[in-house]
């Protein structure tokens, strides 16, 4: 039997003045890898901003597990088993990766075998080799693998990867694919946000196209792979 974690109703939002979310609806359900895609400023971060309690929505409602999201602070959505890997990675520059890994480990998801951190340091060699180096040391893709590595070690129900391997070397993006691609054969429910359209669909169950704040269109990846008038249209590959 299929477990919806999240809802999305008529969800309309923006900042001050301005409104950039008109009337989205989704969902997501337990186990499933939803890419969240369009153009620059379409709304793919509001939605996310939204979802995890940094912006409240002009209307609408959204709903996790019976809980509505609309008025919980941040926190309070985190421990109910959100973690965000945000873009630009927002590394603590003054900790090392060691306590990145271990001040917020939790066991939200109640996984047989959660994210600990030797774990994450399989998952992410690099990062033990580095783990006494503060995150201001780090380079971009190592910051990457620390943000999720961090992500992960609440052991979230629903991960979300905001701009995924936005700038990052070719190796080290491959790299965080692989990471999606084990991710998703272990059950991890997960939103990613990413351009890499030709990388998403082999990952992927099915995806989210925005445009000027408007969802106008859903599918499976097979369906996504087969229509490439899609990319160029909505997303300018």
């Amino acid at each position: 039997m299929t477990t919806r974690l999240l809802t999305c109703e008529n969800l309309s939002a923006g900042y001050g003045a301005s409104q950039v979310l008109f009337g989205l609806d989704f969902a997501i359900d337990e186990g499933e890898v939803i890419g969240l895609l369009g153009r620059n400023g379409m709304g793919k971060s509001t939605t996310i901003k939204n979802m995890v309690g940094v912006l409240k929505p002009f209307d609408g409602t959204l709903t996790w597990q019976g809980h509505k999201l609309n008025t919980m602070a941040p926190d309070a959505i985190a421990r109910l088993g959100l973690a965000v890997v945000p873009e630009g990675r927002q590394c603590f520059p003054n900790l090392t990766v060691r306590e990145h890994l271990v001040a917020f480990s939790s066991r939200r998801n109640g996984n047989s075998t959660p994210w600990t951190l030797k774990r994450i340091y399989e998952l992410f060699p690099r990062l033990a080799e580095r783990s006494r180096h503060l995150g201001s040391q780090l380079s971009g893709g190592e910051q990457q693998m620390l943000a999720i590595g961090r992500a992960l070690s609440t052991n979230p129900k629903l991960l979300i990867l905001d701009e995924a391997t936005e700038g990052l070397a070719p190796l080290i993006r491959e790299e965080i694919w692989r990471c999606l691609g084990l991710l998703k054969r272990e059950g991890q429910t997960t939103l990613v946000v990413d351009k890499y359209v030709d990388k998403l669909v082999q990952i992927a169950d099915r995806h989210l196209i925005l445009e000027r704040g408007k969802l106008v269109w859903s599918g499976t990846s097979a369906a996504l792979d087969a229509d490439r008038s899609l990319w160029v249209r909505y997303m300018g590959v």
